[in-house]
């Protein structure tokens, strides 16, 4: 009797890969869109009471060298971001928990995909939160420029790629101690926010915390989205704020891949 062998399921692509995983993430939103809703409470919020208070600093444009509400939109939208991705690590823990992130590794995936699909499907909700509020914002004074806020939004996409993948590291880092990772995460959340001047200017802060924040990427990244959302191309700013994102996207890819082929759940 001739013992007949199975023909190995043919490989696929990274990209195919990736997109598989961000479609399987996705569902997730889809199957619950309250939790989208619910979290634009939180920028709106902010917009709505931090807005009126700039406004009245050295009154409107002096101090801001525009608008205020053009001046601290992009800052709500990065904000947005780093809240988001940052997060995505929480997601991660209780999948470790219930066995589901063990079947994901079974799985002939490629491990990069697993990382990148996963902070993608984190910027999906974020892209449909950033236009909602910018459309928000028009009838008070904000002027949109479409196409510079599509270039913003895929340099936060880049960035927020990077942050995504070094939450799940550090998920996968604190899988046995859950608290560490939200010790963790909010220890620098809110110093690298207030740090990149994301709502109050820098520039009458501290000498200190002017040249502590030049070693931040988020003030780059944040300088930048204020450049493009203000109607401007021809700018350095945008240049570095490009690098900052891809700086980060890289190192957050490298240790987050590292961290999943290393994973031993």
């Amino acid at each position: 009797m001739v013992a007949l062998s199975l023909p190995a399921p043919p490989r696929t692509s990274v990209l195919t890969d990736v997109g598989h995983v961000w479609w399987r993430e996705t569902l997730t939103i889809v199957r619950d869109p309250f939790s989208l809703i619910f979290s634009l409470v939180q920028p709106l919020v902010f917009l709505g009471f931090f807005g009126p208070l700039l406004s009245g600093l050295a009154g409107d444009g002096a101090l801001f060298g525009g608008s205020s509400l053009q001046w601290f939109l992009p800052g709500v939208v990065v904000m947005i971001t780093m809240f988001g991705t940052s997060m995505t690590g929480a997601n991660l823990q209780f999948e470790i928990m219930t066995g589901a992130f063990e079947r994901m590794l079974a799985t002939p995936l490629a491990r990069s995909s697993l990382m990148v699909g996963r902070a993608l499907k984190e910027l999906t909700p974020l892209v449909v939160q950033a236009a909602i509020i910018t459309l928000v914002a028009i009838p008070f004074g904000f002027v949109l420029y479409p196409m510079h806020v599509v270039v913003g939004l895929v340099m936060l996409g880049i960035f927020g790629v990077g942050v995504g993948a070094l939450s799940y590291a550090l998920a996968i880092a604190a899988r046995k101690t859950e608290w560490i990772f939200w010790a963790v995460q909010q220890s620098l959340l809110f110093p690298l926010l207030i740090l990149s001047g994301m709502m109050l200017p820098l520039e009458t802060g501290p000498g200190w915390m002017q040249v502590v924040s030049k070693f931040n990427p988020l003030t780059y990244i944040v300088d930048a989205e204020r450049v493009l959302f203000s109607g401007t191309f021809g700018s350095l700013t945008i240049v570095w704020g490009f690098v900052a994102a891809l700086v980060t996207a890289a190192v957050g890819l490298f240790v987050g891949v590292r961290s999943i082929r290393k994973a031993t759940i």
